[in-house]
């Protein structure tokens, strides 16, 4: 925990009192509200509950973006506990969302963990969800949900990583549950949707057309209508080196890229050299990278 999130954990002490712990378990929201007020995006609004914050939004690329870092200052999330992060975006706002560093799972002690991300973007608004990495330590038995709501002309960028146990200490994920869902709408119409269910002991960790052995998987998705065929030739050109397997699919409506692999730097690697190419596409802007991503 670094001196700007122990500030914030110490300031959200007393939300305990206020009903935010409840059997041990933390329940916490945060909602947040942007604008865009004379070409200038800005966050116009935000309410939280329990330990789930945003850092002082940046505008490292001018006004046209607003970067913010969500904190959950605890450092990690126990089993039992529920985090909810939600965003409405208004007509012609842009906002990039991270995380300080990468998501620790506990073990679940009996007890789910849950993650729920609910986003709503007007028409022409922009939001890149860019998160750092999820770790599972054994035992965690968790639930990550995503729904997000595209007006007509509107964009959502947004990129999952996950590794099955704590591979500094080299340690497996052996037991427990990963539960995840994302549904992308636009106009009220799904247009994505994409959903696992699985347990240490799953075929699929062992399957050539799954994990093979490896123990990190990404998804980035891109909604912004059809990819033109020199974007996408570009991603296709993007390589790694060693074993790791990689690809890119393009849908009427939809990006997507897939990394399986053993790094999850390696896959953010893979990420940021596909949004390098993507972004100008989808957002008529080079990528400004989140400064909180050099600390």
């Amino acid at each position: 925990m670094n001196a700007v999130d122990l500030a914030l954990w110490n300031k959200l002490q007393s939300t305990q009192a206020a009903g935010n712990l409840s059997n041990g378990r933390w329940q916490a929201e945060l909602s947040l509200g942007f604008e865009s007020q004379q070409g200038r995006s800005m966050l116009a609004r935000r309410q939280h509950s329990g330990p789930l914050v945003i850092q002082k939004t940046l505008h490292p690329e001018g006004n046209a973006v607003c970067h913010g870092v969500v904190v959950h200052p605890p450092g990690g999330i126990a089993g039992g506990d529920h985090i909810t992060l939600k965003a409405t975006l208004g007509q012609s706002a842009n906002a990039l969302l991270t995380t300080p560093g990468a998501t620790k799972w506990y073990k679940a002690n009996g007890n789910a963990a849950h993650q729920y991300l609910d986003f709503t973007l007007d028409n022409a608004a922009c939001l890149e969800w860019l998160p750092q990495e999820n770790i599972l330590f054994e035992g965690s038995q968790i639930a990550l949900s995503a729904n997000i709501q595209l007006a007509e002309a509107s964009v959502y960028t947004g990129w999952e990583i996950v590794c099955f146990g704590r591979q500094a200490q080299q340690e497996r994920w052996q037991t427990g549950r990963y539960q995840q869902a994302l549904r992308i709408w636009r106009d009220q119409t799904l247009i994505w949707q994409e959903c696992a269910l699985l347990n240490p002991q799953h075929r699929l960790f062992d399957s050539r057309v799954g994990l093979y052995g490896n123990v990190v998987t990404g998804s980035f998705v891109v909604a912004a209508g059809h990819v033109p065929d020199h974007v996408l030739a570009a991603c296709r050109e993007v390589k790694l080196t060693g074993a790791a397997k990689f690809g890119v699919t393009a849908l009427p409506q939809i990006f997507s890229a897939r990394y399986v692999g053993m790094s999850a730097p390696q896959a953010r690697e893979y990420f940021e050299q596909l949004w390098q190419i993507l972004r100008p596409w989808y957002a008529g802007r080079e990528v400004t990278r989140p400064r909180i991503w050099n600390t």
